[in-house]
């Protein structure tokens, strides 16, 4: 598996959406939490209310981590502006078709952030069809791969 058959991999698993779990860290604080995500363009997105404390880490550090079943994406955030301010809103749009209950309830518009993590690392665990575990490993810097078989069953 070369790295690009490694990063559609990676996206295919994850796309459309997924609720991940984001962990931040502040001096030493280091805080875990549900986002509701959609997948596009090679990136996560999702989108946050400017006044929340996570906002707050993310500004003063935008390492991050997301993890969702198998899947530990590190990278970097990088905050867009408001929603509404996205030229082709396609996250608005796509919010609203893939994530509608949270689209529904938490929609403020002027409070709300869309922030972009670019990924640097990935850890995935899968099974292959004979359900033997392996590891895949990503790097987005060096735009590399490196497949891990872990178990070898009969």
């Amino acid at each position: 598996m070369n790295f690009i058959e490694a990063k559609q991999y990676l996206f295919e698993k994850l796309a459309p959406s997924k609720i991940m779990a984001l962990a931040s860290s502040v001096n030493n604080h280091v805080m875990v939490r549900n986002v509701s995500c959609l997948i596009y363009d090679d990136a996560i997105y999702f989108k946050t209310d400017k006044n929340f404390r996570k906002t707050k880490q993310l500004y003063e550090n935008p390492q991050v981590a997301l993890c969702f079943s198998g899947i530990q994406v590190e990278g970097k955030v990088q905050i867009l502006g408001l929603v509404v301010d996205e030229p082709d809103r396609k996250f608005e749009k796509l919010y609203q078709k893939y994530l509608w209950g949270s689209y529904n309830a938490y929609s403020h518009e002027e409070d709300e952030i869309l922030v972009r993590v670019e990924p640097s690392f990935v850890e995935i665990w899968d099974t292959d069809e004979k359900n033997q575990a392996f590891q895949i490993f990503i790097d987005f810097e060096k735009e590399s791969v490196e497949y891990r078989q872990y178990d070898d069953k009969k």
